[in-house]
């Protein structure tokens, strides 16, 4: 080889070894500032100083939380077990424990995100006004998983989860950057607990009178909150079919109690923030865990446990359950290190997948169902779909229907894992 091939031989090595650290110093940065998709699905959990730090017990409990939401959203349908179905009306199953769990999420996210931009030398202006673009955002997206593939105007549905996420968020972001002292968030929480209590118990529902002297307590019509919805969006509610004008279980009332889940989380954010050792603060997570959902579950008895609209003592039962799962998680990860290597590792490695990503994933379980009705040919001499013959013709051999449907649930949740994998592969994730 002549000196002048050498030479150039050389300088390409070089350009490529440049280009390869390169592309390694952007992933990890990548990796190490992204945040969350929905508010804190991949927030940073530390200060600056220490961009590695984070809290993996978070990104695992987010992400279980959205994996099993995609599956009792999925369920299969008739047949599936009772805890893979929301309450019909009071009470609370598994399935009520989702919703609740990811408001919590987002609460306990806020604190670590907003600190750690605030550390970076973000202004509480640009964190505010980042909140309301993300806030609109959310909710745009929350419209196209209610109305897609069709969009028809007559009983477009303006209210849904991500909506209800998207007010939470914001309100309760501007309220930790505005104050970050813990008792008024204590207080802005019983407020709203106990102002929901009276408001669903002692205010007259037009045309129908009080509660419990002219009407049944939470009457599945005859109360304020369904009241209120029919007024502002008649012909645009979740239920019931076709007239889509009974009630919503995200309507503009229930936001209020709403808030007291988020602002639960938050707390807990705020607590694990405190110069306490990881033992002391999955014992604290605990203790709390224990009171909220012995609160709730006695006031369940005059104030009945109700998903769908959200019952103030259904805040303190579920917070509850996300209290104690998140003090389990915490002590394991953050205290022992359980997760790091080996076993532990590979058990949290596909749900920190999911939660680092929780957006694409709740958007694709929501767009793809859709997408594939639109797809329409005939097999066995009739009309079908590709997830109505794929049920027929593999999970339907299940004899038993709850095992059927679950296998449907399962494969559904594993079909909606492939594109946040792709993504994690890729160090991408995305953010609103």
């Amino acid at each position: 080889m002549t000196p002048c091939a050498r030479r150039v031989v050389c300088i390409a090595r070089m350009a490529w070894d440049a280009v390869r650290r390169e592309r390694m110093n952007l992933r990890k940065h990548m990796a190490d500032s992204v945040v969350a998709a929905i508010p804190g699905s991949a927030a940073g959990s530390s200060a600056a100083s220490a961009p590695a730090r984070r809290l993996a017990s978070l990104d695992v409990l987010r992400g279980l939380t959205i994996a099993f939401m995609i599956l009792v959203n999925n369920n299969g349908g008739p047949g599936s077990w009772k805890e893979m179905n929301h309450a019909a009306w009071n009470g609370m199953t598994a399935t009520d424990l989702v919703f609740p769990t990811f408001l919590f999420v987002v609460g306990v996210s806020i604190v670590f995100a907003t600190e750690a931009r605030l550390a970076r030398g973000a202004t509480r202006k640009q964190l505010a006004g980042h909140a309301a673009v993300r806030a609109v955002v959310l909710f745009l997206f929350g419209m196209v998983v209610n109305n897609y593939p069709y969009f028809h105007w007559e009983h477009m549905r303006f209210y849904g989860v991500l909506q209800r996420i998207a007010i939470c968020y914001l309100i309760v972001e501007l309220f930790y950057l505005w104050d970050r002292r813990v008792w008024t968030k204590v207080l802005a929480l019983t407020v709203a607990l106990l102002g929901y209590w009276v408001l669903v118990r002692w205010v007259p529902v037009p045309g129908a009178g009080m509660p419990v002297r002219d009407v049944p307590f939470l009457d599945q019509n005859q109360n304020i909150v369904a009241w209120v919805d029919r007024q502002l969006m008649p012909g645009h509610l979740y239920e019931d079919w076709p007239a889509h004008d009974a009630r919503d279980p995200e309507g503009l009332l229930s936001d209020i109690p709403a808030l007291g889940t988020t602002l639960m989380g938050l707390l807990a954010g705020m607590w694990l923030r405190g110069r306490r050792s990881p033992r002391a603060k999955a014992a604290g997570m605990a203790a709390a865990a224990a009171l909220s959902m012995a609160a709730g579950y006695l006031w369940s008895i005059e104030f009945p446990l109700n998903k769908k609209m959200w019952t103030s003592s259904y805040v303190l039962a579920a917070a509850g359950w996300s209290l104690a799962l998140f003090a389990l998680l915490y002590w394991a990860m953050e205290a022992r290190g359980w997760g790091k290597k080996g076993a532990g590792r590979a058990l949290a490695w596909p749900w920190r997948v999911f939660g680092l990503n929780a957006i694409v994933a709740y958007m694709v379980s929501e767009l793809l169902p859709g997408t594939l009705d639109l797809i329409r040919f005939n097999a066995d001499g009739r009309g079908t779909t590709p997830l109505m013959y794929i049920h027929a013709h593999l999970f339907a051999l299940i004899r038993d229907p709850g095992w059927s449907t679950f296998a449907y649930a399962v494969t559904f949740t594993a079909l909606c894992f492939v594109p946040v994998w792709l993504l994690y592969r890729r160090k991408i994730f995305l953010k609103v």
